[in-house]
Order: structure tokens, then sequence, then C-alpha cells
């Protein structure tokens, strides 16, 4: 599903732009899904950050000694 914006700029800066060759519609809209690209990684790390925040840090040597127990195990 999609939606229908609009938004007002300078006539001379849209004039400028087509004599440039740029597509305003196409760019305002890859602007727009990149940023709701980055806006929801930021959500998306906010909420590991608040979901790990309560997780304590392994002790030290524990991947050492993990990986060494995998590897005397076989």
């Amino acid at each position: 599903m999609s939606t229908v914006i609009s938004v007002r700029i300078n006539e001379k800066i849209k004039e400028e732009l087509e004599k440039h060759g740029i597509n305003i519609s196409q760019e305002v809209k890859k602007f727009l899904e990149e940023l709701y690209i980055k806006v929801k990684a930021k959500e998306y790390v906010n909420k590991w950050i608040e979901e790990l925040k309560d997780i304590k840090p392994s002790e030290e040597g524990f991947s050492t000694k993990s990986i060494r127990e995998d590897r005397e195990s076989h």
C-alpha cells in the first residue's frame, strides 16, 4: 500500500534540478525510504541494547575454556 505526499519547493530549485535531469519525485522517494531504514535500524539497536543491558558478561577466559573443552571431547 502506498500514499501520496506533496512538498512545496522554490520554483527556481525545481527548474534547476529538472534542467540537470534529476527526477525530483524519485529522489524524494529514495531519500524517504533510506530514512525509514535508518529509523528502523536505530529502533532495533535500541531494543537490543535494552534487552541486553541486564545480561552480565561472560567470565574472563570463558571462550578459551569452552573451545578447549569442545576440542577435547572429540
